[in-house]
């Protein structure tokens, strides 16, 4: 168990170290290429809260992996929507305004 929070920890603080050293510029464009990875993250969720839910044993475990599943389809919809509104936001600025030409 010790290891997992390690491995945890550890990923959450590369992670941090990663997207602070990414440029400004490039901050939306990566945002709209990981929106497939979000989408991988909530077909995963989606697959652990199929497993909690299906469990016939009423024990703590089950119920708590239900409500932990829940959260994580949850949240990783927010990532998946926000994702897609920033890129679509993104393109928006490339877009000719009403029909007038450059």
């Amino acid at each position: 168990m010790e290891m997992l929070i390690f491995v945890f920890v550890m990923a959450a603080f590369l992670g941090m170290e990663l997207i602070s050293k990414v440029p400004s510029q490039l901050h939306t464009p990566l945002m709209s290429g990981t929106n497939a990875i979000s989408g991988i993250t909530m077909v995963g969720a989606l697959a652990v809260t199929a497993v909690a839910v299906t469990l016939k044993f009423a024990d703590f475990n089950s119920s708590l992996a239900t409500v932990l599943g829940f959260i994580a389809v949850v949240l990783a919809t927010i990532n998946v929507v926000g994702g897609y509104l920033v890129t679509d936001r993104m393109l928006g600025m490339f877009r000719k305004k009403g029909g007038q030409s450059k």
